[in-house]
């Protein structure tokens, strides 16, 4: 059988909340498509077999997006409810973002750290204004971030705190998710996760979410080691898991009693995504150490920062850390009109809007519809 013969069309509700198909169809419809097109089939069969399979897509093939909507190759036309794990906050190609990245991909893109550039320290600046931090570390990808924080978190531990040579700790929240390099994938409960790629990062052990009575009894065990707790204000990996109502706020008041390190994991919480600059923001809490990346781009290319005070920044010295393309020009430009569109558009203001009205328009759809109970998407763990 062909790869074409054995998918079924794209034009579709698709079931697992990425995208939804215009107009709807009813199930039993859908069942009756036609196969997806011989053009939409030629571009996976090019990604089955030429690239590694560490992906298991949807059929659809998409060629173009702007703001809220995608069109595949065949010309259908979808509501992009997945916003690439929300790398696209701001809606795709956004003409603001586009146009910093085309006038500045006209001047230049990288420069070696080995030299300054003109948009380094303005971005800097803004950033550190921005999000009220005394200083930001610049990276690309999201999982760069997270182990940017750690390394940071390990030096302060040492340097700072005093924590024997090679003795300090790092704890996570069970369940987390924050990339598959060797140190995430150290720090997972997951097997898919970690299976067959060990040995695994020394010094890392995790807690149940949302439970403060195992964090703190962690901390009053073995707290003069524990240099940080890294924790997503909400889990996205196993479910969409909201903690408790005040859970970040109080974690952030047991690493301070205890002298250890609050790293929040905004990667994907971030950027206006809750309704709030960010998620931590709904329990008036700051973090030590700041992860932000997806969104800081707008989905135009990878961008990804960390930001702390300069009591755990300047720690590092010159050398010790970094990335080629970490702090480029290009990224610069790009992160700041990202940024832009997000406060002066009031993103974090409509994110609260739509969701409040999404959830009503599907509720006024309960038994009228195919729509038998419309459910709150989220999940509290028992303390």
């Amino acid at each position: 059988m062909s790869l074409r013969s054995s998918i079924r069309v794209s034009r579709r509700l698709v079931q697992n909340g990425a995208i939804i198909a215009k107009p709807l169809r009813s199930i039993s419809a859908v069942a009756h498509e036609p196969l997806i097109s011989d053009l939409s089939a030629s571009y996976i069969e090019l990604e089955e077999k030429y690239g590694a399979h560490n992906y298991h897509p949807l059929p659809v093939v998409l060629s173009r997006g702007k703001g809220t909507r995608v069109w595949d190759v065949d010309g259908n036309k979808y509501f992009d409810f997945l916003s690439a794990y929300s790398a696209v906050n701001q809606g795709h190609c956004h003409p603001k973002i586009i146009g910093a990245l085309v006038e500045q991909a006209q001047k230049i893109t990288l420069t070696s750290r080995a030299f300054h550039n003109d948009c380094l320290g303005q971005y800097v600046e803004f950033m550190t204004s921005y999000f009220g931090y005394d200083r930001i570390l610049p990276m690309n990808t999201g999982v760069e971030g997270g182990e940017t924080a750690i390394k940071l978190a390990r030096r302060w531990a040492y340097d700072v705190k005093g924590v024997p040579k090679n003795q300090a700790r790092v704890l996570f929240a069970e369940n987390n998710f924050w990339g598959r390099t060797l140190a995430a994938i150290s720090s997972s409960n997951d097997p898919t996760a970690y299976t067959g790629f060990g040995p695994y990062m020394p010094g890392f052990s995790s807690v149940r979410y949302d439970n403060l009575e195992e964090l703190e009894a962690e901390f009053k065990k073995d707290g003069d080691n524990i240099a940080a707790f890294m924790v997503e204000p909400i889990q996205g990996e196993a479910g969409v898991v909201l903690p408790a109502d005040g859970y970040m706020s109080n974690v952030k008041k047991l690493c301070e009693q205890y002298n250890i390190l609050m790293i929040a994991d905004e990667v994907q919480t971030g950027l206006g995504r809750t309704g709030y600059r960010l998620a931590v923001d709904h329990d008036n809490c700051k973090p030590d150490i700041l992860v932000l990346g997806k969104a800081l781009s707008g989905g135009v290319l990878p961008v990804s920062a960390v930001l702390a005070s300069d009591e755990i920044m300047l720690t590092l010295k010159p050398g010790e850390h970094g990335s080629t393309y970490g702090g480029n020009p290009l990224a610069c430009k790009v992160a700041m009109a990202a940024m832009e569109v997000l406060r002066d558009e009031n993103l974090a203001d409509n994110a609260t809007a739509r969701g409040l009205q999404l959830r009503a328009g599907l509720r006024s759809m309960e038994g009228s519809t195919c729509i038998e109970k419309v459910g709150v998407v989220a999940y509290s763990t028992p303390s």
